[in-house]
C-alpha cells in the first residue's frame, strides 16, 4: 500500500503534536505513533517546563545554568535561542489549552530543580507532562487536516538516493516505510517533509524510568539512511526512581529535592553535602554517580529520598501523583523516607541538526529528545526537555511552511515495499533472548561509571548480536518487537563507539580509565556519519 501527505510527523509527544499543530493549517499531516497517541515520554514527564517568568529571573541567568549543567559543551547559540525563545512557547502551550499550576495570588507558581539559580519551572502539579499531552492531543484530534495513525511503526526512511539506487551529493527524505502493527501491512508514506519526533532510547538499557516505546527509532531509522549522529555517550541517568520489587521504575520528580528534599543513607547520613556545593541541588549526573558510589560503599540496594520535614499538607498538594504511588507501596512520603536509586532517563546526543531541527538530509527534521540540537551539551538541565521540544517545533514548522510556499514539486511517489522471500518466523525467543541480553549488557557495562574494558567487551557482544539481528532480520516478515530489537541494538552500538572515542570524563561520560576532563583536546561533539543504508524496500 502506497499512500501520500505534505507532512509526515514520527511521534507523539510535545515535539510531534506542536508540529503537526503548526503546521496543519497549510497541508495535510500524517502523525504516526506506534501505540496510542497517548503513550509518550511527555506523558510521563512529572516535574515541568523552564522557562523565564519572573522579573526576578534573567535569559541570562537561565543560560548560564544550561553552560554549567552541560559541563561547556552545550552549543551558546542555540542555548540562548531557546532560552529566550521559551516565554513565548509557553504561550503557544497555554493558547492550545495547557492549564500550568498558579498559586493563591493566582500567578503561574515557579518551582526550582536541580541546577537552577532560579525558581522557573512551570507546572501541573507533578503531572505537568500528562497535562500537555492532554491538551495537544485533544487539538490534535480536532483538527480536520490531521490524520492519526496510532498502532503503526516506522521501519526505514525512503531517500531520493535511495529511490534512484545512488549516492547523491544533495539527499533528500521522501517519507518512510510504516508498518501496521495490528495488519502486519507495510505503507509507503511519500512527504514533502518528514518529522522524527521520536523520543528516546531508554530502553536500550535494562532499568529506565522511560516508557516502553522509548527505544531509539528515530535515532536508527535516521543513522541507516545517512543522517548524522552527534553524543550518543552521553546518557542522563535519573538520580531518583522508585526503588520497590513492585514499581516500574517509577520517577520520584527533581522537584520534590527542588522543594527540599534531602536524600540519606540507610544509616540517616545527608551525603550530598560531600560531593557538591548545591549539595542535592547538583546537577543530575553529580546527584547520580554520588548515589552510585555510596551504594557501592555501603552495599546497599538503595538511597532514601526524605521530606519528611515539610507540611504533609505542602506534600499531598504539591506531589499528589507522587504521594499515591508511594502509598500504593505501602510508602508513605509525608512520614516515610522514600527509597531510590538512578534509572536510565534522557539521552543527550541523538541525530544532529542544525538551527532549523533539520538533520543533513534534505527536508528530514529531527525535534525533540531524538535530536542533537546543542542545547544539553554533555548533560541537561532539569527541565530543558519540553521546553527545546517546543521551541524545536515551532521553528521547524516555520522552515517547513516557507518552503512548502515555495512550490516544491509534487509529492513524491515512492515505490512500495519490498519483502522479497521473507517467510514468518516460528523462533521468536530469539528476539527476546537477543532483546534482554542487549539492555543488561549496556546496564553493566556502559552504565553510569565506565571504563575501556567495559566499553569493549560490551562492543564486542553488541557486535555479535547485531549478525544474527541481520540475518534474522533479511529471512523473516517484519513484527513490531523485531523493529524495535534491531533498533535498539543500532543505537546500543553507537552509545558504546561514541563512549569509545571519547578520553576524557564530561558530564554524563565518566570513565575511570580518562577521570579528568580535557578541554584541549574533547571540547568537541562526538560525531558519527550516517551510514547511508538502503534498507529493504
Amino acid at each position: 500500500m502506497k499512500t501520500t501527505t505534505d507532512f509526515l510527523v514520527i511521534g507523539s509527544g510535545i515535539a510531534g503534536l506542536s508540529y503537526a499543530l503548526k503546521v496543519a493549517d497549510q497541508g495535510t499531516v500524517s502523525l504516526i505513533t506506534k501505540r496510542a497517541i497517548d503513550d509518550s515520554a511527555t506523558q510521563l514527564a512529572q516535574g515541568g517546563i523552564a522557562t523565564v517568568f519572573s522579573d526576578s529571573d534573567s535569559f541570562e541567568s537561565h543560560a548560564e545554568d544550561t553552560m554549567v549543567a552541560g559541563a561547556d559543551l552545550s552549543d551558546p547559540d542555540i542555548v540562548d535561542l531557546v532560552v529566550q525563545s521559551g516565554p513565548e512557547a509557553i504561550h503557544d502551550l497555554i493558547d492550545w489549552g495547557v492549564k500550568f499550576s498558579r498559586n493563591q495570588d493566582n500567578l503561574y507558581d515557579l518551582t526550582r530543580e536541580g541546577g537552577h539559580s532560579q525558581r522557573r519551572i512551570l507546572h501541573a502539579k507533578d503531572a505537568t507532562g500528562r497535562e500537555i499531552e492532554r491538551a495537544l492531543v485533544e487539538a490534535a484530534l480536532k483538527h480536520p487536516n490531521i490524520t492519526l495513525y496510532q498502532n503503526h511503526i516506522a521501519v526505514d526512511l525512503i531517500t531520493e538516493s535511495k529511490v534512484l539506487q545512488k549516492k547523491l551529493h544533495h539527499n533528500s527524505c521522501l517519507g518512510a516505510y510504516v508498518l501496521d502493527i495490528n495488519t502486519s501491512e507495510v505503507i509507503a508514506f511519500g512527504a514533502q517533509f518528514t518529522i522524527l519526533a521520536t523520543g528516546g532510547a531508554g530502553k536500550v538499557y535494562f532499568y529506565t524510568c522511560n516508557p516502553d516505546i522509548a527505544t531509539g527509532d528515530g535515532i536508527a531509522i535516521g543513522w541507516r539512511a545517512g543522517a548524522t549522529v552527534a553524543n550518543m555517550e552521553f546518557m542522563q541517568f535519573h538520580p531518583t526512581t522508585l526503588y520497590h520489587p513492585l514499581a516500574k521504575s517509577f520517577l520520584i520528580s527533581e522537584a520534590v529535592r527542588g522543594e527540599g528534599g534531602i536524600l540519606r543513607r540507610a544509616d540517616g547520613y545527608a551525603f550530598m553535602p560531600d560531593y557538591h556545593k548545591l549539595k542535592d541541588l547538583a546537577p543530575r549526573d553529580i546527584v547520580a554517580r554520588a548515589i552510585d558510589s555510596e551504594m557501592k560503599k555501603s552495599g546497599a540496594d538503595c538511597v532514601f529520598l526524605d521530606i519528611t520535614h515539610k507540611d504533609a499538607d505542602f506534600i499531598k498538594g504539591h506531589f499528589p501523583m507522587i504521594y499515591e504511588t508511594c502509598l500504593g507501596f505501602g510508602i508513605d512520603m509525608t512520614k516515610d523516607p522514600i527509597p531510590v536509586v538512578p534509572a536510565t532517563h534522557y539521552l543527550c546526543g541523538g541525530l544532529s541538526v542544525d538551527k532549523n531541527g533539520e538533520t543533513n538530509i534534505h527536508n528530514l527534521f529531527a525535534i525533540g529528545e531524538v535530536a542533537c540540537t546543542g542545547l544539553h551539551g554533555a548533560n541537561r538541565l532539569a527541565s530543558n526537555s519540553l521546553l527545546e521540544g517546543v521551541v524545536f517545533a515551532k521553528i521547524a514548522a516555520e522552515v517547513s511552511l516557507s518552503r512548502l510556499q515555495e512550490q516544491l514539486p509534487a509529492t513524491p511517489q515512492v515505490p512500495p515495499w519490498d519483502c522479497g522471500n521473507a517467510t514468518d518466523s516460528d523462533e521468536e525467543v530469539i528476539v527476546a533472548h537477543n532483546w534482554e541480553e542487549i539492555r543488561r549488557c549496556m546496564w553493566n557495562y556502559v552504565g553510569i561509571v565506565r571504563s575501556d574494558k567495559r566499553l569493549q567487551r560490551a562492543m564486542n557482544r553488541i557486535q555479535m548480536i547485531q549478525r544474527e539481528i541481520d540475518e534474522y532480520y533479511w529471512n523473516f516478515h517484519l513484527t513490531s518487537d523485531l523493529i524495535e530489537l534491531r533498533n535498539i541494538t543500532t543505537v546500543a552500538q553507537l552509545i558504546v563507539q561514541s563512549a569509545l572515542s571519547r578520553h576524557e570524563s564530561r558530564g554524563l561520560h565518566y570513565t575511570i580509565d580518562y577521570p579528568e576532563r580535557d578541554d584541549e583536546n574533547f571540547h568537541r561533539d562526538t560525531i558519527i556519519p550516517g551510514a547511508r543504508y538502503s534498507g529493504k524496500g
